[in-house]
């Protein structure tokens, strides 16, 4: 019996039954989606509580109100409840520094830095280095959609492709941002650094990224016009740069972001951005736009444990390890998990989320480090959220730069190589280096 509650603890033995809230959840979400040929006409926080109320009524033992209980521990859980105020400083950093003009001034920064005869690869470095301290690909592709569509336009450069190389450096970023999401939910959910996590993705990603910036100089290098930037304001710059310095100086990613959401603020102040209302109306906004994330985390959890508790996870692993007598075919494993996941949900943050629990009830059975397992989660959630033309990340691009997804995928050299890579580092146990520092210590 647990102490808080009179409703005996379900048996985790395997029990394939136990994973119907999550069939339902595919059912609502996917299978409507696919009906409808619209992956954001179901809702899916809809989708997820048709699932949690399934999860409770399907639920062994115990009356309704000690399944809502055990329920709602799931959905209170302390990784889950972190995750929800890190999504609440996110959304209020990111929001206040695009209102102060930062979004504006980094565009113009990295594109004022590029060489004018390597547009295309400059522009895929640029989207980079701006994913990677906005830890959004949305967000990336939102700022330089529109300019790849004007570049193109001036320079002859093929749109598909120059979009294709904005889509590719913003799913970079997203994989390896310290305030990305998909890092958060990765490293909390694995219970690792994030810098241990950052260290293990940069190892895996780097030659893949080089070898994309190769393929674009060569596709792009006929360019025939140069892009001139528009004007760059310098302390706009600098929540970014502060926000990603103290990350990698392994500050606890609750500090950064609360850090770097004042002084983005206080510089808004002092330039006369906003005032002190419009400032907290952008933290305001931000948080709000976190809330759909934040519902579908909360509800989650629940749903997963009650997945957990009846036997859902056990099957799984079972299952997915019956053939995987080696950490090798353990790791292949995490990956094809949360690459199915990925392609059921189109968003990769729902993905981990959803994957991130019995990842790492395989990474403890197999001793495998946990910043490995948070780094393949979120490689191959990545990958596969940007190859997929049902995903946000084409969808947007193709919207704002009048393309069709499939066209734009033919050019996305990144996300396919990352796969490619993180498969080839699975199979040769690359890198094989541990975090530096025990990870009972480890903090987000």
């Amino acid at each position: 019996m647990d102490p808080l509650t009179s409703l005996p603890v379900p048996s985790a033995k395997p029990n394939a039954w136990a994973l119907l809230p999550l069939w339902v959840f595919l059912i609502a979400y996917l299978v409507v989606s696919l009906l409808a040929g619209d992956f954001y006409k179901m809702p899916i926080t809809v989708a997820f509580v048709i699932a949690s109320v399934v999860a409770v009524v399907a639920s062994k033992g115990g009356n309704i109100s000690q399944k809502i209980e055990y329920f709602c521990k799931g959905a209170a859980d302390g990784n889950i409840m972190l995750m929800v105020l890190i999504f609440i400083l996110a959304g209020a950093f990111a929001q206040t520094t695009q209102t102060m003009g930062a979004v504006d001034s980094t565009v113009n920064l990295t594109l004022w830095l590029l060489p004018q005869s390597l547009l295309v690869p400059g522009l895929f470095l640029a989207a980079c280095f701006v994913s990677v301290s906005v830890g959004t690909s949305v967000g990336t592709i939102v700022a330089f959609a529109p300019v790849a569509a004007g570049i193109a336009q001036k320079t002859g450069v093929t749109p598909a492709l120059i979009t294709a190389a904005v889509v590719s450096g913003a799913m970079f970023g997203d994989n390896l941002s310290f305030i990305s999401d998909t890092t958060i939910v990765a490293t909390r959910t694995q219970g690792c650094r994030m810098k241990d996590k950052f260290r293990t993705n940069l190892r895996i990603v780097l030659p893949f990224a080089a070898l994309t910036v190769l393929a674009y100089f060569l596709m792009g290098k006929n360019a025939a016009e140069p892009y001139q930037a528009g004007t760059v304001n310098w302390l706009h710059v600098l929540p970014y740069l502060a926000v990603l310095a103290a990350a990698l100086a392994g500050v606890h990613v609750m500090t950064v972001l609360l850090g770097g959401t004042v002084l983005a603020g206080l510089i808004g102040l002092a330039t006369d951005a906003f005032d002190a209302w419009g400032w907290t109306g952008a933290m305001g906004k931000g948080i709000n736009g976190m809330g759909e994330l934040i519902v579908v985390t909360i509800l989650a959890g629940g749903m997963l444990e009650m997945i957990r508790l009846n036997g859902g996870f056990a099957w799984i692993i079972q299952k997915m390890t019956s053939k995987a007598n080696s950490v090798r075919k353990a790791e292949l494993s995490i990956a094809g998990l949360v690459g199915f996941a990925n392609l059921c949900t189109a968003n990769n943050t729902i993905a981990l989320i959803m994957a991130g629990p019995i990842a790492k009830e395989i990474a403890t059975r197999f001793k495998i480090p946990a910043n490995r397992s948070a780094s393949i989660l979120d490689i191959f959630s990545c990958f596969v959220q940007g190859a997929i033309p049902y995903g946000a990340q084409l969808l947007m691009a193709a919207g704002l730069s009048g393309l069709s997804p499939v066209a734009i995928m033919q050019y996305l050299y990144y996300p396919y190589l990352l796969g490619i890579g993180a498969l080839v580092a699975i199979w040769l146990g690359y890198p094989r280096k541990g975090p530096r520092t025990s990870e009972k210590k480890a903090t987000a």
